[in-house]
């Protein structure tokens, strides 16, 4: 078996080696042909590239490539133009509406210039106006309430002293109707006859007491034996004095008491005119500072609107 194995190896060789043999004398005998040819094709020349024009179009003469280029131009420009125009109208447009806001900012700007300046005027004319009733009130009310209480208390002394007098006269007609000497008149109207002139004088009772005796037809002549009239010619400081005495007393009483009640009632009503005075015009002065505050405010507000304003427009100037 190994001995057709090496025999089956050395055929291969043998083989590999006549067919390599012809192509390599072949290749030798091309080569020592080529070399030994004389180049019987016409040599064509070739420029370098210094001798170029390095800037000419291959396309420079070319028809199609030029309508070319005339259309792509021709187009390029179309656009620009319509792009002008779309910009121009644009610009137009916004220009227009730059315009119109402007107008409508200055048409606002001068509405609430105007309604500032005029709540501005309102807060002060206001002001100034309150500050003058508080002034005024200030000053003649309390002048006008002193007139007023010196008025009223005289009211009230004169209605204190007739409220007296009416007590003195109910106390000497109580005390001529207790006199036992007049029990005949006991059913007589004594306010027709004591009043408010004879009540706190003898003599004046003494003709109150005789024009009564005279009213029931029991008048006090010189011989007359009326027992009113005998107590009256005899002793008539005895049973007049004491009802001369009650209706003093009761006045002076009445009198007092009627004055410290109407003055205390007079000075409450002058106090508490005072202090609504004063309570007025502390009202007033706080509505004068609450506008005067407002004035301040707006007044603030508007001149750093109006400074604003000026920055705005330097800027836009700018």
């Amino acid at each position: 078996m190994k001995v057709h194995c090496y025999n089956i190896l050395l055929f291969s060789f043998t083989l590999i080696i006549l067919l390599l043999s012809p192509s390599q004398v072949n290749n030798q005998m091309n080569h020592y042909n080529r070399a030994h040819m004389k180049n019987i094709e016409p040599t064509k020349s070739y420029r370098s590239l210094c001798e170029c024009e390095l800037y000419t179009s291959m396309y420079d003469d070319d028809p199609e490539m030029k309508e070319i280029m005339h259309d792509f131009d021709r187009q390029t420009s179309q656009r620009f133009e319509e792009y002008e125009e779309r910009k121009t109208e644009k610009r137009q447009k916004y220009k227009e509406q730059r315009d119109k806001d402007i107008q409508q900012i200055i048409l606002k700007d001068k509405m609430e210039k105007s309604l500032a300046e005029k709540v501005e005027k309102g807060c002060l004319r206001c002001g100034c106006g309150l500050g003058g009733v508080a002034a005024g009130v200030g000053i003649i009310g309390p002048v006008a309430v002193n007139v007023w209480e010196i008025g009223a208390k005289a009211t009230a002394i004169e209605l204190a002293t007739k409220e007296g007098i009416d007590a003195g006269v109910k106390a000497a007609i109580v005390k001529i109707k207790n006199v036992s000497a007049f029990v005949d008149l006991k059913n007589v109207s004594w306010t027709n006859f004591i009043n408010d002139s004879n009540y706190n004088s003898i003599s004046g009772l003494v003709e109150a007491v005789k024009e009564a005796m005279a009213s029931i037809n029991k008048p006090c002549i010189s011989n007359s034996h009326e027992r009113a009239c005998s107590g009256l010619s005899h002793d008539a400081d005895y049973f007049i004095s004491s009802a001369v005495q009650a209706g003093q007393d009761a006045t002076v009483l009445t009198t007092e008491s009627a004055k410290t009640a109407n003055l205390g009632e007079v000075t409450t009503a002058s106090s508490n005119a005072y202090s609504a005075i004063g309570y007025s015009v502390i009202a007033i002065l706080i509505i004068v500072l609450i506008m005067l505050i407002i004035y301040l405010i707006l007044r603030y507000r508007r001149k750093k609107k109006m400074k604003k304003k000026a920055q705005y427009t330097k800027l836009l100037n700018e």
